[in-house]
């Protein structure tokens, strides 16, 4: 059956594709597009006036187009959120060893918030160096050597240890795992009965610089409300910070790290006391996963349900003024605080609402439903709170097809689907691929563990075989140069206000992308039988 099913896919696909109304169109595409990273959306922020225009822009989408609402009468899935955010004015830490003291400048040198839901909290505990602070009990690794941490400060690493010779799978090998996220190391600290943990930013560890975590911890953070508490300290400092901390401490940073890559670490106290008073201001506040539904045509399999998913939150309006790209920017407008987020994801968001009206006209076997979660940018909150309340059941989801920051480039010969190997979706998407004149591209290392990253994962752990289908990297184009150097250049746009969306944009590769993914998502509507997963090799 596992090669029948790519052909099966394969004949459905051209089926479909031969009728105008399973087209994806540009045009809803880039006026979805356009408005959903306009700044009267002031960047969709969690929290913000932003969300509620976008989730009230989303569900009258959804019911203009002809969709079922998700849950009952209503489009809308409400999501409860903790919101946290540091009183910058009124906290500071300090780190104290003998009579030198240092406290590092919030924003340009250290980032922190509370874990914790408490408006007030005063820390003086001892700073402990935990290397990764991994405990993996499979990879028979665990940095915490049941040494007792309770009450303490731990100073961690970014990202994990790397494969050698003689492991070269040691966690997922050159893939970062989900040991190496920064959300696994406060989780872990947290269950260890830390006071606090604080990260090292390095750019080659995090994969991004320290302009993309500032933002980040300068706004209001966010939890799912009913989740567990984290520890009462949470933050990150810069490489120098910390190597100025740890020399007070009386050791030597590289030192430290090179211990840290073998089984053979032990928790190092440092000669270090923090201490400090963290003021936030916490509140609760709904946010709205927003959902529609196209029923399917066959009554033995309308009961099953493909999920199309994209988010709609970015960061919305920051604090310092930052240069405005935007073409030809209104005169005072040159500089904004919005954080728009044109790639990252009204164009997702964009693309499920285009492919929306093509499932319109073209209704499947199985009914699919067109997902917009909120506050990815907070850790997958809305589609970790979909999967622990799904609004139709995960026992008859067969499958999560994510879309995030999508390809505004040009064209390409080729599709991304990351991780494909891990179900027979992948199966499925090369053949439909093959179908359409594209090709998979090869795979590349997920050293960002974007495996982890996208709200796909939430399904996946839930047990529903899900990925993001990512942009192709053959582009069509007579400069290719060109091409490939506009491409890498989204690198200093990402989490930044000038990711904005262009009017000059060529949007063949974007409609390309969003047209593989409904196609995709057709067949496996359409299928005799279930995607599976695979044993992970």
């Amino acid at each position: 059956m596992r090669f029948l099913l790519p052909a099966l896919a394969a004949t459905s696909l051209m089926a479909q594709t031969a009728n105008p109304g399973a087209q994806v169109q540009e045009g809803p595409l880039r006026a979805h597009l356009a408005f959903l990273a306009d700044d009267l959306l002031e960047g969709r922020g969690t929290g913000q006036r932003g969300a509620e225009l976008t989730a009230r822009y989303l569900e009258t989408q959804l019911q203009m187009l002809g969709l079922k609402p998700a849950q009952d009468s209503s489009y809308r899935q409400p999501v409860s959120l903790l919101g946290l955010r540091t009183q910058v004015d009124r906290s500071a830490l300090s780190f104290q060893s003998g009579s030198a003291c240092l406290t590092p400048k919030f924003g340009s040198e250290i980032v922190f918030g509370a874990g914790q839901a408490k408006a007030e909290q005063v820390f003086e505990a001892p700073v402990v160096f935990l290397g990764f602070g991994i405990d993996a009990p499979e990879y028979r690794w665990n940095d915490y050597k049941d040494v007792d941490l309770r009450g303490k400060i731990l100073l961690v690493m970014v990202n994990e240890p790397a494969p050698t010779t003689d492991e070269p799978g040691l966690f997922d090998g050159p893939n970062l795992s989900a040991y190496g996220r920064w959300t696994t190391k406060f989780e872990m600290a947290a269950k260890h009965g830390a006071a606090g943990v604080l990260l090292i930013h390095t750019t080659p560890s995090a994969t991004y610089g320290w302009s993309v975590v500032r933002p980040s911890w300068e706004a209001e953070r966010f939890s799912l409300a009913k989740g567990p508490a984290g520890t009462g300290l949470q933050g990150w400092m810069t490489e120098e910070t910390a190597r100025a901390l740890v020399k007070q401490g009386g050791q030597d940073l590289d030192a430290l790290r090179a211990k840290a890559q073998t089984r053979d670490f032990h928790p190092v106290p440092l000669n270090l006391t923090l201490k400090g008073q963290l003021h936030s201001a916490v509140r609760i506040v709904d946010q709205f996963n927003v959902a529609g539904v196209v029923p399917g045509s066959d009554p033995a399999l309308k009961d099953e349900l493909v999920v199309y998913s994209a988010h709609w939150d970015h960061l919305g309006k920051g604090g310092d003024l930052a240069l405005d790209s935007h073409p030809n920017p209104e005169p005072g407008h040159e500089k904004d605080t919005i954080y728009n987020g044109a790639v990252d994801n009204a164009s997702g968001c964009a693309a499920l609402l285009a492919m929306a009206q093509a499932a319109r006209h073209t209704p499947a076997k199985r009914s699919q439903m067109f997902l917009f979660v909120c506050a990815e940018e907070q850790g997958l909150l809305g589609s970790k709170a979909y999967a622990a309340n799904p609004l139709w059941p995960l026992a008859k989801t067969v499958a999560d097809l994510n879309l995030d920051s999508l390809n505004f480039v040009a064209p390409t010969r080729d599709m991304g689907l990351p991780f494909s190997e891990r179900s027979t979706l992948g199966d499925l998407g090369r053949a439909v691929a093959k179908a359409s004149g594209l090709s998979i591209g090869p795979s590349h290392p997920d050293t960002g563990g974007g495996y982890f990253r996208s709200d796909h994962y939430s399904f996946v752990q839930a047990g529903v075989p899900a990925l993001s289908v990512g942009g192709g990297r053959d582009y069509i184009g007579a400069d290719l140069a060109a091409l490939k150097a506009k491409a890498s250049a989204y690198g200093k746009r990402y989490h930044q206000v000038t990711d904005e969306y262009d009017p000059t944009w060529d949007l063949q590769g974007m409609v390309q992308q969003a047209q593989f993914t409904f196609d995709l998502g057709q067949a496996v509507a359409n299928a005799a039988t279930r995607p599976a997963f695979k044993p992970v090799k």
